[in-house]
C-alpha cells in the first residue's frame, strides 16, 4: 500500500490523503487539523505539577501552614522543640530517665527531625519506617498517601545501651557536651542489619565510603526508634547560626520578601562563574515565565563534606559578598549544617525534606 499526502489547493491548513491500493485507486478526503509546535519546558511543567500538588492539598486541609509557596511535603510542617512553658517539667521528667549520649552526627540528625526537615517524621525511625525507606523510598502514612523518604534516619545504639534502656518507654538524649537536649518516646529497639544497609543505600559494600567507614561500620548493633521532644533548639555557637533558618522560618521570610518563586542553588564550594550564570539564567527563565519577584534560596553544605573541602566559615563569608559581583538580584543564604549526607551519597540515593 501506497501513501501519499498531496496539499489541498481548496484549504492550505488542511490535506488530502490519498490511498493508492491493488493498482486500484480510491479517493477518500480526510481533513488533518495542523498543530502547532510545542515546546517543553521542564521547569515549567515541575512548577504546574507543583502548583496542582498545592492547590488539592490546601483545599483537602485548613490546617497547613500558608505560605505564597507550596505546603510542605507529608503534610503540616513538623517543630519538635517543647514549648517554653513546659520546657521545666519535661527536663525535671528527663531527668529520672534512662540516658543515651549522642554523637556529633546524631546531634545534626535531631536537628534535621526538630525542624521539619525531615517532614513529616517525628522522631528517629522505628523498625517499620525504617524497612520503607529501605527497601521502597518512601514512608506511607496513615491516611494512605506516601512521602518520599530514600535515606533511613536511625539511632544506633550498643548493647550496653540497650541494657541500660531496659523495659524503659521513654529515654533521654545527651549532646555531647553533657546537656539534655531531648526525649525520645515510646521507644523501639531492633536490629541494626548493617549490610544490609549500606547495600541498599549505595548499592555496594565495597570498602572506601566515608560516611560507612566513619559512621556505620562503628555504630552499634541496635537501632532504637521513637518520637522526639526536643528541649532546646540546636545551636553549635560557631558564629554562624544566624544563617541556620529552620524551614518555618524561611516561609516567613519569603513571604516578608514577597517571594512568588523560590529557586534553590545547593553547593559545597565557593560561588564560582559556572555557578553565577546558572542562578541568574533560572531567575531569567522564572521572568520570562511570569514570576515578578523570584528569590534564590543558596544551600551551602555545612556538615559532613570531604577533608580538603574549602572550610564552612570561608565559604560563608565568600557567598555573603558573592551578590556585589555576580548576582543582580536579592538572595538568602542557608547553611545546611545538617545536609551532610549529600556529601557522601553522592552517586546514589538523595535526599531532600
Amino acid at each position: 500500500m501506497a501513501l501519499t499526502i498531496i496539499k489541498s489547493h481548496l484549504n492550505n491548513t488542511h490535506y488530502l490523503v490519498n490511498f493508492q491500493q491493488n493498482s486500484t485507486r480510491r479517493n477518500q478526503n480526510t481533513r488533518i487539523q495542523t498543530k502547532h509546535i510545542f515546546h517543553f519546558n521542564s521547569l515549567q511543567h515541575f512548577i504546574n505539577l507543583s502548583m496542582k500538588k498545592s492547590l488539592s492539598s490546601s483545599s483537602s486541609s485548613s490546617s497547613l501552614i500558608k505560605s505564597s509557596l507550596i505546603d510542605p511535603d507529608g503534610g503540616p510542617l513538623v517543630d519538635l522543640v517543647v514549648p517554653e512553658n513546659e520546657k521545666a517539667l519535661k527536663k525535671k521528667e528527663a531527668e529520672s530517665m534512662p540516658k543515651l549520649k549522642l554523637s556529633k552526627i546524631d546531634l545534626e540528625w535531631v536537628h534535621v527531625i526538630s525542624e521539619g526537615w525531615a517532614n513529616p517524621l517525628k522522631g528517629f525511625m522505628r523498625e517499620d519506617e525504617y524497612l520503607q525507606s529501605m527497601h521502597f523510598n518512601f514512608l506511607r502514612l496513615n491516611d494512605g498517601n506516601i512521602v518520599n523518604m530514600s535515606l533511613p534516619i536511625v539511632l544506633a545504639i550498643d548493647d550496653k545501651d540497650k541494657e541500660t534502656i531496659g523495659l524503659s518507654s521513654d529515654v533521654g538524649l545527651i549532646a555531647p557536651d553533657g546537656n539534655l537536649i531531648a526525649i525520645l518516646r515510646s521507644v523501639q529497639i531492633y536490629k541494626h542489619n548493617k549490610e544490609e544497609r549500606i547495600a541498599r543505600i549505595w548499592g555496594t559494600t565495597a570498602p572506601g565510603l566515608p560516611y560507612v567507614e566513619e559512621v556505620i561500620t562503628p555504630a552499634g548493633n541496635w537501632l532504637i526508634g521513637g518520637d522526639l521532644e526536643v528541649l532546646e533548639p540546636i545551636k553549635y555557637n560557631d558564629g554562624l547560626d544566624h544563617y541556620r533558618l529552620s524551614p518555618r522560618e524561611l516561609r516567613k521570610e519569603f513571604d516578608k520578601r514577597q517571594a512568588d518563586a523560590v529557586f534553590a542553588f545547593q553547593l559545597r564550594n565557593p560561588v564560582h562563574n559556572g555557578h553565577a550564570l546558572l542562578m541568574n539564567d533560572t531567575r531569567r527563565r522564572l521572568l520570562e515565565m511570569g514570576y515578578k519577584n523570584p528569590i534564590l534560596l543558596l544551600h551551602p553544605l555545612g556538615g559532613f563534606v570531604k577533608a580538603d573541602d574549602v572550610p564552612l566559615d570561608v565559604r560563608m563569608e565568600q557567598h555573603s559578598k558573592v551578590n556585589i559581583n555576580f548576582l543582580h538580584f536579592t538572595f538568602l543564604i542557608l547553611d545546611l549544617k545538617v545536609y551532610f549526607l549529600y556529601i557522601v551519597l553522592a552517586g546514589s540515593r538523595r535526599w531532600c525534606p
